[in-house]
């Protein structure tokens, strides 16, 4: 029993410990495969057809400046569609004959539902579909960098989403996470021949994938995005990352709005993390480099669980093994230095920097978030914003 005990106790600590180096293993992955990279021209030339879809929960503060920002765009060749789910629309007025403003009868009470309300009511067959927030802000390009990946044959592709105020330490924070996964988990797991996750927004999908990946599911509470990137990845298809096309998201500023939104967070976690299994044993059997990686990246806990684990575990073998405890001490540094390295890669605002103190007090709140996590789907559809700038006043 001591013997199970012990392998038991050794094991956890190797998967925990995993997570702190795979950053490290990726980057050194990275570096070898651009060493012998060869560049992916496109296979067309076409410009795809584009349904722009904005969601909407309760709010239409911040519809005014997406829809500006989206009308903006240097592409041609699209349809916005702005589905008001439980809103008051008398306000709203939309001059602009590319917007179709849709306010569905019967409550909806989901993404999915509100993404297949807008496909219900397009005006003509769009061949590509991109999903958007009512909180986001969309740069001019957006459109011209998504179209460049489906021109190289990407059936799904998932944009940057930058922030649009750095407004408070918890903003600031929410940011460095950001760029933390945007590096790693879209652009160095990406390049390293899987696919990048899919962040919920900021995310585009030729319209035949999109219904054949969802249409007949309903996906309700959070973590649509989850759902989608499985179904996606268990076709062993690849979602591409694009780094320019650019999407400004409002960032966590205020304490209980950071509490809410990430006890949901966690809520799709533990709800979806066993998808992860699935992928690397398909991975195995089908040789897929792609579905190997991405259901590794799926099994990872949340950033402040694995940690806080790390620092535990770390002071608790002080007392049990000295080398152990060192080892973890190494492991953390690699993480640490994994993470700068993301931040100055990614040409990080000098706010965010003077941030990092904070970071003891955003993990605590995580902690109180986490306790949370049955109530999560209380609050999984409609979140406040605070943020209702245009995207000129942004910049």
């Amino acid at each position: 029993m001591k013997l199970i005990v012990t392998y038991l106790w050794i094991g956890i600590q190797i998967i925990i410990a995993f997570n702190l180096v795979f950053p490290l293993l990726l980057l050194l992955f990275h570096a070898f495969k651009t060493w012998k990279k060869q560049v992916r021209k496109p296979l067309i030339s076409t410009q795809p057809d584009y349904a722009v879809i904005v969601t909407a929960y309760e709010e239409t503060a911040n519809l005014p400046a997406v829809v500006s920002s989206i009308l903006h765009s240097t592409y041609p060749d699209f349809i916005l569609y702005v589905v008001a789910d439980k809103c008051d629309i008398s306000g709203l007025h939309f001059d602009d004959p590319r917007v179709v403003l849709l306010r569905p009868e019967d409550t909806l009470s989901g993404n999915t539902r509100s993404h297949f309300y807008a496909i219900a009511h397009f005006k003509r067959p769009h061949s590509h579909l991109t999903i958007i927030d009512s909180d986001n802000l969309v740069a001019p390009t957006y459109l011209q960098e998504l179209t460049a990946y489906f021109n190289q044959g990407y059936q799904a592709v998932q944009g940057i989403r930058k922030a649009k105020n750095l407004d408070s330490t918890y903003a600031c924070l929410d940011a460095a996470r950001d760029i933390y996964y945007h590096f790693y988990d879209g652009k160095l797991l990406f390049e390293a021949g899987s696919s990048a996750t899919l962040a919920g927004s900021g995310m585009a999908f030729t319209t035949a994938l999109y219904k054949n990946c969802l249409e007949k599911l309903d996906v309700q509470g959070a973590g649509f995005d989850k759902v989608l990137q499985a179904q996606i990845l268990n076709r062993d298809l690849r979602i591409a990352f694009a780094e320019h096309a650019i999407v400004f998201d409002e960032k966590t500023s205020r304490s209980e709005q950071l509490v809410k939104q990430r006890s949901r967070w966690i809520n799709t976690w533990f709800k979806y993390f066993s998808y992860g299994f699935t992928l690397i044993g398909k991975g195995i059997r089908h040789f897929s480099l792609n579905q190997l990686l991405f259901g590794v990246v799926l099994l990872r806990p949340p950033l402040f669980i694995f940690l806080l684990l790390s620092v535990l575990f770390m002071l608790t073998n002080l007392w049990i093994s000295l080398i152990s405890s060192v080892a973890w001490f190494l492991a953390l540094a690699c993480f640490v230095g994994s993470f700068y390295i993301a931040l100055t890669y990614s040409d990080t605002d000098k706010r965010i920097y003077a941030s990092l103190s904070g970071i003891p007090k955003f993990m605590l709140y995580q902690v109180i978030s986490l306790f949370k996590v049955r109530r999560a789907n209380q609050h999984s559809v409609a979140t406040r914003h605070y943020h209702h700038t245009e995207l000129e006043s942004r910049e």
